[in-house]
C-alpha cells in the first residue's frame, strides 16, 4: 500500500485550498492519528464486511475491530477466532440493543441490506453509539431524515460509507471541477454497473434492496456528478430499460438519467446490472478529465487533457474509516455526514418519479 500525506497530494496536484462544497476541508488535512483507537462493531458479516472492512480495520490508525453482530452462529465463531473478538462483544440481531452497556464499542458500522439500514441506525443511536451506515443510506427520503434526527437527538455522529470522498483520483476530479482548473465545466458523463449473477440474491428483492442497480451502484455515478461539479442538481429526467423482466421483476436493471445544474452544467449518467461500466468524464471550457476505472476498489486510473494522472493507490476503506474516526475523536463534523446520504436519496427519488411519469422532475 502506498501511504501518503494528503498535503503532499494536494501540493502535487496544485491545490492550495479545500474543495468548494462537497469535500470537507478536514478531508484534505494530513492524516490525523490519535493515541486512542475507537472500537468498531460491524453489523452484518457479508462479503463487504469480511473482505473489505474487516481487513481494512487491521491497518487503521484511529479505529479497530472489536465487535460483531450476525444472525449466523457459525459465522460468529469464525470471526471471533479470526479477528480475536471477545465473546462479550459478539451479538445477534435480537441481542444487539445490549450494546448500550458495552464500553469497548464506540462505533457501529451497519453493513446490512439497504432496507435494514434505518432500523439498525436508529437502534445504534438509541444505544448511544456513533454510526457509520453503508450506502445507499436508506430506501426513502423519510427514512434518511429519521436517521439524521435520531443521531442528532442522541448526540452521536452519523456517517455514510462514501469511501471515494477519501480517494485521491476522485478527490482530484472534485478539485478539477470545483476549482475550474480547465475553466467552467460544461458536460459531465458518469457510469457505473456490473453484470449481476445469482438471481436469488437479496439485491434483486425489493423488500431488502429498495431498488436495483440505481440504489446499489448508481449512487456512485450520481455522487460523482455532484462532487465533481460542487453543485446540486435542479432537475432530473430519467428512463429505465429492462432486457430481462423475469430476473429484474422487482427491481430496476438499467437506469439512464440526465441532470441540470444551476450554473448550466448538464450531466448524463447510466447504471446497470447488465454490463460492466465504470467511468467519470468532465468536459470543461479549456480541457477535460477522465477516470476509468473510477469507482472500484482499485487500482483506479485517470488522465486529463494535459496527460496521465499518477496518483497514489490506497486502501479506500482504511482511509474512510480513519477519516471518520478522526472526525469523531476531534469532535468535528463528519466528512460524509448523513445529510450527504439524504441529498442522494432526494435525487434518486426524483429519478424514480421521472421514470414513472415520463417527465422532467424538480429535485
Amino acid at each position: 500500500m502506498n501511504h501518503f500525506s494528503r498535503r503532499q497530494f494536494l501540493a502535487k496536484a496544485g491545490a492550495g485550498a479545500a474543495f468548494a462544497s462537497l469535500v470537507s476541508p478536514h478531508a484534505l488535512a494530513d492524516p490525523f492519528q490519535s493515541t486512542k483507537k475507537l472500537g468498531v462493531a460491524l453489523v452484518g458479516l457479508g462479503y463487504y464486511a469480511e473482505f473489505k472492512l474487516a481487513t481494512a480495520l487491521q491497518e487503521t490508525k484511529n479505529c479497530k475491530l472489536v465487535g460483531i453482530v450476525t444472525g449466523t452462529p457459525a459465522k460468529a465463531e469464525k470471526w471471533k477466532k479470526q479477528f480475536n473478538i471477545a465473546d462479550k462483544n459478539s451479538y445477534n440481531y435480537q441481542t444487539f440493543d445490549r450494546i448500550i452497556d458495552n464500553k469497548d464499542i464506540d462505533v457501529v458500522y451497519v453493513v446490512l441490506p439497504n432496507a435494514l439500514h434505518h432500523e439498525f441506525v436508529l437502534r445504534a443511536a438509541k444505544a448511544g453509539k456513533h454510526v457509520i451506515c453503508e450506502k445507499p443510506m436508506a430506501v426513502s427520503v423519510k427514512e434518511c431524515e429519521e436517521m439524521i434526527a435520531a443521531c442528532k437527538a442522541a448526540k452521536v455522529s452519523l456517517s455514510i460509507g462514501y469511501r471515494l470522498h477519501f480517494e485521491p483520483y476522485n478527490l482530484e476530479a472534485a478539485r478539477v471541477g470545483q476549482q475550474k482548473v480547465f475553466g467552467q465545466v460544461k458536460i459531465v458523463e458518469t457510469s457505473m454497473g456490473f453484470k449481476i449473477g445469482d438471481p436469488g440474491q437479496w439485491r434483486l428483492k425489493k423488500a431488502l434492496a429498495g431498488g436495483g442497480a440505481m440504489y446499489d451502484v448508481g449512487v456512485y455515478a450520481l455522487q460523482a456528478a455532484r462532487y465533481s461539479t460542487g453543485e446540486e442538481p435542479s432537475f432530473v429526467t430519467a428512463q429505465e430499460i429492462k432486457t430481462d423482466p423475469v430476473k429484474f421483476k422487482e427491481v430496476d436493471e438499467t437506469v439512464m438519467w440526465q441532470m441540470e445544474f444551476p450554473s448550466g452544467i448538464v450531466s448524463s449518467s447510466i447504471t446497470s446490472y447488465a454490463s460492466n461500466i465504470e467511468r467519470l468524464f468532465l468536459s470543461a471550457e479549456d480541457g477535460w478529465l477522465e477516470l476509468r476505472p473510477a469507482y472500484g476498489y482499485g487500482p483506479l486510473s485517470g488522465r486529463t487533457s494535459k496527460g496521465e494522472l499518477n496518483l497514489p493507490q490506497i486502501n479506500h476503506q482504511a482511509a474512510q474509516l480513519d477519516g471518520i474516526a478522526a472526525s469523531i475523536l476531534e469532535g468535528k463534523e463528519s466528512i460524509v455526514p448523513g445529510e450527504e446520504g439524504l441529498k442522494d436519496a432526494r435525487v434518486m427519488a426524483a429519478i424514480y418519479k421521472s421514470i414513472e411519469t415520463g417527465k422532467k422532475v424538480k429535485v
